[in-house]
């Protein structure tokens, strides 16, 4: 059974517009036919389609399942690339393996001033769909490096920087257990200002080995180290 993407308005029931309401089309849903659908808040409902109208499927909720978020939550924040469909890419892949909060951030050496959220958020939710979750990963605004390392943050913080190689490796530093936030640089790297900044901020510097890695390439590498390590494995 497919899983669609809706919310619960005032009275109890769900309404499936824009790419739901085409997809719901496509595959000739009738009334009463039962369907999936999360609302990205951890909710999974079994819903009976209840009316078809001109632009929208309304749904009435039968059953109700709350996904519980097991284990600690890992925060990426990331300085986007010029090609934002890297960083599409990324954000697909990195919720398919359960990210729970991405931030994007303006470092010196940043090859992009800004990004589309409604579309990152249209892509995170294709993402839930596919992968079967019923929580959307919270995706902020851009901000500046510094506001950011300046906010209230998780526990265990790491900066993952090129002239780390010498440093511990990511998986040597990574606390099971606990909430983690990690930075990725520009495909120029954090100045050395950044660096230090961090470090002040209570950020470790780590290493993700030798090889010199795109940017979007050491955040899905930082996001799987984390996966393996969060319950000590």
């Amino acid at each position: 059974m497919d899983l669609y993407f809706g919310n619960v308005n005032a009275d109890g029931k769900i309404v499936l517009e824009d790419d739901e309401f085409r997809h719901l089309k496509v595959v000739r849903t009738n009334i009463g036919d039962k369907i999936k659908i999360t609302d990205g808040n951890g909710n999974l409902f079994i819903a009976a389609i209840s009316e078809i109208n001109k632009h929208n499927y309304v749904a009435t909720i039968e059953t109700t399942l709350v996904e519980k978020i097991s284990g600690p939550t890992l925060h990426l924040a990331i300085a986007p690339t010029k090609n934002i469909d890297r960083i599409e890419w990324l954000v697909e892949k990195c919720v398919e393996l359960g990210i729970n909060k991405f931030s994007f951030i303006q470092c010196r050496h940043s090859e992009r001033k800004d990004v589309k959220t409604d579309r990152l958020k249209r892509i995170a939710i294709s993402a839930i769909k596919q992968s079967g979750k019923s929580t959307l990963p919270l995706i902020n605004e851009m901000i500046s490096f510094n506001n950011f390392i300046q906010s209230e943050l998780e526990e265990q913080r790491l900066i993952c920087a090129m002239e780390a190689e010498n440093d511990k490796h990511i998986k040597q530093l990574l606390k099971p257990g606990k909430n983690t936030v990690i930075l990725i640089g520009p495909e120029g790297d954090f100045h050395q200002e950044e660096i230090r900044s961090a470090k002040d901020a209570g950020f470790l510097s780590t290493s993700l080995g030798p090889e010199r890695l795109r940017t979007e390439t050491a955040a899905m590498a930082a996001c799987v180290y984390f996966n393996f390590n969060k319950h000590g494995v």
